[in-house]
């Protein structure tokens, strides 16, 4: 199995900061190459957003390097979504405490894969950022922990509806603003000739599914040159479309 990936992150064609922070780190286990990919997007409507998504990418870059090669020991997908658990509390911690020693109101989302050998893979994430599969069709995996994704659940606003409510960057959850936090886990098995994709909702409002499928189908994807190629075009459309939001995303293709 060949792991190709890349990232991508613009400012935008309106923001004055890219509060878009982005991770990748790889390591050779015993188990097989560790991948681990993670995209934090900081609330533009609160102050410093940029500094809750780069904190949040400091804790995750830290427990990578300090805590997950103890969990591959004796690896199970349930000791470290625990541990991703964890994780999640302490930035979400971390980050309130900073905003009220500050007197300021920050937070972020955060979404996280981990890909373990050719065996499993991890996604721990809160928020609005979105985790794809790309292979014969765009499958969105996470969950939108959103105001407007509640209501199409409930019944009270249609997918069509949802997608051009002005209410659609109203989020339920992210970290750092305080109280309870609800995290979505899942895992699965990764599959061959397949890409996986992390992206900010900046960079998926003006563009289709079809236009994501026709760039990032993984048969098109032979290098990661090309890969970041289509990145970029992707993230120039969006521009051009005029998204005011920062671009960003995190593409990982499995051969």
């Amino acid at each position: 199995m060949k792991i190709l990936s890349t990232y991508y992150s613009d400012i935008g064609i309106s923001k004055k900061v890219n509060q878009d922070s982005l991770l990748i780190k790889e390591a050779d286990t015993p188990l097989g190459k560790v991948l681990f990919a993670v995209l934090c997007d900081g609330m533009g409507g609160l102050k410093k957003g940029e500094v809750a998504s780069a904190s949040a990418i400091e804790g995750c870059s830290e427990w990578f390097s300090e805590t997950f090669p103890h969990l591959l020991n004796h690896f199970s997908v349930q000791s470290t979504v625990e541990s991703m658990k964890e994780l999640f509390e302490v930035i979400n911690v971390r980050i309130y405490s900073y905003g009220s020693r500050n007197e300021i109101e920050l937070g972020t989302t955060l979404t996280a894969f981990l890909m373990v050998g050719t065996e499993v893979f991890i996604i721990g994430h809160i928020g609005d950022s979105r985790v794809y599969r790309i292979k014969h069709r765009v499958s969105q995996l996470t969950e939108d922990h959103t105001f407007v994704e509640r209501e199409v659940k409930n019944g009270r606003l249609t997918r069509q509806e949802a997608e051009n409510d002005h209410r659609r960057n109203i989020l339920l959850q992210c970290l750092g603003a305080g109280g309870k936090i609800n995290p979505q886990f899942l895992s699965g098995k990764p599959e061959r000739n397949c890409t996986y994709m992390l992206c900010s909702d900046g960079f998926r409002h003006e563009i289709s599914e079809n236009e994501i499928h026709g760039a990032l189908y993984p048969g098109k994807l032979k290098d990661e040159e090309t890969i970041r190629k289509k990145a970029v075009e992707l993230v120039e459309l969006n521009k051009q479309r005029m998204e005011k939001d920062n671009i960003s995303t995190i593409i990982i293709c499995i051969k």
